[in-house]
């Protein structure tokens, strides 16, 4: 095979694939623009439980306790400390008697190791089971679970929101998603030299726009498939829904790095719709080092090339539909595909080297002859299902018509999407070699106490 016959084939698979995702992206990005808020319901129908898993958090779970006791005043708040090596028990428990009093609405769910630091989903269930027994034979069909992260916070209005009648109004939907929002995208990091704050603010913002845009647009697609997923923070579940998927060792949280889809994968294959809001929203900290990105990242490729297991279960469940069945596939090939086209997109550049090198005038004509061409196409297809949602976010999120910023942040989005060809290649290593221990992502206001953190930790 001669190397042009070579690059018309790979340029011609690569196009292929950045066409289908450039129609994939038109498809989301209409609903998520068209969509108008929806009315809001009473939360007072229901009862609210906030889990808070913590490991190693005393630098914000005081500020989030605070917060949660103090805008939800009549939710409780179950922390669970995961055998934390700092203060965040103490913390906890001299909030429990700040008053003097004993709080009613603040628990905190103590655990050790060997049964410690395995996952948040074994720390999700350990809340869950203290709830069961708190509650005894107390009502259940009006509870609700929310999980946060330690430094998470819902916004003011998110029980109304989610006790719309579309929503927890409706006794068929078992969860219900919130927006997600990075809460530092105008604080830049203390660092020393300009650079380097300027990298971390960048990075934080750009997380901001990956969750405010282009995630809530394949959410919002995702409630005409029927197969709306759960995220790590902001996370709201019926109780009952819980109960269902539990089973008999009180565990409806599995064992994957992903467990927030996989919850969503049981809930669904158990007949419960889910549901997302942009109406409100939970804000956390965007991070603003690249190496607890990375490191981030590829736990959730990781977790999600764990899922794969959920195929067939998928696949044969009658409650979710063809079109539901094949978005979730979708979604799970993503890891795959991204290790397929990091072996592919390369090789049209390559060949064009090993080309020119060779002789350089005859590459040089064909390239003038028109062969530039389709280097530009393949070049701006690559790019631009990912340029386009740096307009979007400055306009529809910023509510700025700064066009130019858009357009630069569009590009910044890009190269950062391209991070995700290499945590893909980590997660899979990781998978191979067997290691499927849950890293945690520190704060950035942790310090490091002597301890580096490690992309495979």
């Amino acid at each position: 095979m001669s190397l042009k016959v070579l690059l018309a084939i790979t340029q011609a698979f690569a196009l292929t694939m950045s066409v289908a995702f450039i129609v994939y992206v038109v498809v989301i990005i209409v609903p998520y623009l068209r969509r108008k808020p929806a009315p809001v319901g009473d939360p007072s129908a229901f009862t609210w439980h906030f889990f808070v898993p913590c490991r190693d958090e005393q630098t914000v779970i005081r500020e989030t306790i605070t917060y949660l006791r103090t805008t939800f005043p009549a939710a409780h708040i179950w922390v669970i400390d995961d055998d934390s090596e700092d203060r965040t028990a103490r913390v906890v428990r001299a909030l429990w008697r700040r008053r003097g009093a004993p709080d009613k609405f603040l628990h905190l769910v103590p655990r050790k190791r060997p049964e410690a630091r395995t996952g948040k989903g074994d720390a999700l269930n350990a809340a869950y089971q203290e709830l069961n027994v708190w509650l005894g034979d107390g009502r259940r069909d009006n509870a609700v679970v929310i999980v946060v992260d330690a430094d998470g916070r819902p916004a003011a209005n998110c029980l109304e929101v989610c006790a719309a009648a579309h929503l927890f109004g409706d006794e068929t939907i078992g969860a219900v998603q919130l927006d997600v929002w990075m809460s530092n995208v105008d604080t830049p990091p203390r660092r020393r030299f300009w650079l380097s704050r300027a990298f971390g603010l960048k990075l934080a913002q750009l997380q901001d726009l990956e969750f405010r845009t282009a995630i809530a647009a394949i959410q919002t697609s995702r409630g005409f498939t029927g197969t709306i997923s759960m995220g790590g923070n902001g996370q709201f579940t019926r109780l009952t829904a819980l109960d269902s998927i539990a089973g008999e060792n009180e565990q409806p949280w599995r064992g994957s790095l992903l467990e927030d889809f996989e919850l969503g994968v049981h809930l669904l294959t158990e007949g419960w719709r889910t549901g997302y809001t942009p109406d409100s929203h939970v804000a956390q900290e965007g991070l603003y080092s690249l190496r607890r990105f990375l490191v981030q990242r590829t736990r959730w490729g990781q977790g999600t090339m764990q899922c794969a297991r959920y195929l067939r279960r998928i696949w044969d469940s009658p409650h979710v539909s063809t079109l539901g069945a094949a978005e979730m596939m979708y979604y799970l090939a993503q890891p795959w595909m991204q290790l397929l086209g990091s072996l592919l997109y390369p090789i049209p550049f390559i060949v064009l080297l090993i080309s020119t090198a060779g002789d350089p005038a005859q590459v040089w004509t064909w390239f003038a002859d028109g062969a530039w061409i389709l280097f530009a196409i393949y070049g701006s297809f690559g790019l631009l299902p990912f340029l386009v949602w740096g307009p979007i976010y400055q306009m529809k999120c910023l509510r700025s018509k700064n066009i130019l910023r858009g357009i630069g942040m569009g590009f910044a989005y890009a190269a950062y999407i391209y991070t995700f060809y290499v945590t893909s290649w980590r997660a899979l290593f990781r998978l191979l070699r067997g290691r499927n221990g849950w890293a945690k992502t520190r704060r950035n206001t942790e310090q490091a106490q002597g301890v580096k953190v490690a992309l495979d930790s």
